[in-house]
């Protein structure tokens, strides 16, 4: 077994001896130390009596979801401003979507991240007010690790025959891998939006 990402094998599978049409099963404990998207490789290496050669089996992939770990949270924009000058990991995500609502674009995004909106539509963040071509929102959670996850979306409504949105999402944490997930997570989603609105 191996792994990419911040994981790592706690015990190794022993070897074993089977016989002709014999089957083992075998069990690997990994450990989890971070928030990110992880990736889990395996290999079964047997030698063939009669031949004296050894055969390689590559199996299938285990991706770690990063959505398995964030769960939505409460913060105070005093809380939210102080770890947006401190956390110096950002990715910064090109909006991309057919979805030509502000509102339902920024519930698309909530929905699929599992993050809490801490902008009330009339609140202090300056979210959208109703026939406002802007919409800016902060939007917070919290791994099972304890780690915070910060995302401001700035959306503008083009003032064309497109109406189509334009505008980033910015993604800040701690480290870099929640960072970089959250914003391929952010990438998939917008792309799967896409493609299920031109069909």
């Amino acid at each position: 077994l191996a792994t990419m990402g911040d994981l790592k094998i706690v015990e190794r599978p022993q070897p074993y001896t089977i016989g002709p049409l014999d089957e083992r099963r075998l069990r690997a404990n990994i450990k989890v130390s971070s928030t990110e998207t992880g990736h889990i490789f395996g290999t079964i290496v047997f030698d063939n009596s009669s031949t004296a050669q050894k055969t390689y089996v590559n199996l299938n992939d285990i991706q770690l979801d990063i959505m398995d770990y964030i769960r939505p949270a409460e913060c105070k924009s005093e809380e939210f401003r102080s770890m947006w000058a401190e956390f110096e990991w950002e990715n910064k995500v090109a909006i991309n979507t057919n979805i030509t609502d502000l509102q339902e674009f920024l519930q698309h995004i909530i929905s699929n991240t599992n993050m809490t909106c801490l902008s009330s539509p009339l609140g202090d963040s300056t979210s959208t007010v109703d026939g406002s071509n802007f919409l800016a929102a902060n939007l917070y959670a919290r791994s099972v690790f304890s780690e915070d996850a910060l995302v401001n979306v700035s959306v503008e409504k083009k003032e064309d025959s497109d109406g189509k949105l334009s505008g980033y999402i910015r993604i800040r944490s701690k480290t870099q891998g929640i960072a970089l997930s959250l914003g391929d997570r952010i990438t998939s989603i917008q792309r799967a939006s896409t493609t299920v609105e031109q069909a």
